[in-house]
């Protein structure tokens, strides 16, 4: 069942340039949260709830754990991470579509999410890796993600598996 809720114009350009690595007046983002706005009519970009690609090495250590504490434990959240990792046979980096549930959320607040989860990924075309999440532990596994990027991968952001 759809919900009405619309998808802001700055989240799919957001996406278009995560998606080609795009420069620009607006720096690369490694990883983005996304929230339904307080009227429940749109899907935002979440003020302050990211990653830059730069800020690897530098003032981000580990961008994989960085990303995890930017879910808030207790309200549902859409993000995008750009996972770099390597398999067997070579290196590769994706983007995934991840949907945050957390079993602290209200009902509400999971059914609105639930709802508008189709709007956003028909705008944003061509993600091949999608992850429901629903417990904190399970998006802090490392093997969990990597088994979303279809099992075979050996190191994610660097870090062995």
């Amino acid at each position: 069942m759809a919900s009405g809720v619309t998808v802001a114009d700055e989240v799919v350009q957001l996406y278009n340039n995560m998606k080609v690595r795009k420069q620009g007046k607006d720096q690369v983002k490694k990883a983005v949260l996304f929230r339904i706005n307080d009227d429940q009519t749109q899907i935002i970009v979440d003020d302050g709830k990211h990653i830059l690609v730069e800020d690897i090495g530098g003032k981000v250590e580990d961008p994989y754990t960085s990303f995890v504490k930017l879910f808030p434990p207790e309200e549902c959240r859409y993000a995008l991470y750009d996972a770099w990792y390597e398999t067997k046979e070579c290196k590769k980096e994706d983007l995934v579509f991840i949907s945050w549930a957390p079993d602290g959320a209200s009902c509400k607040n999971k059914m609105i999410y639930a709802s508008s989860k189709d709007a956003l990924k028909k705008k944003c075309t061509g993600i091949k890796h999608h992850w429901q999440v629903t417990d904190m532990a399970e998006l802090q596994d490392r093997s969990e993600l990597a088994d979303k990027l279809g099992g075979n991968v050996v190191s994610l952001e660097g870090k062995r598996l």
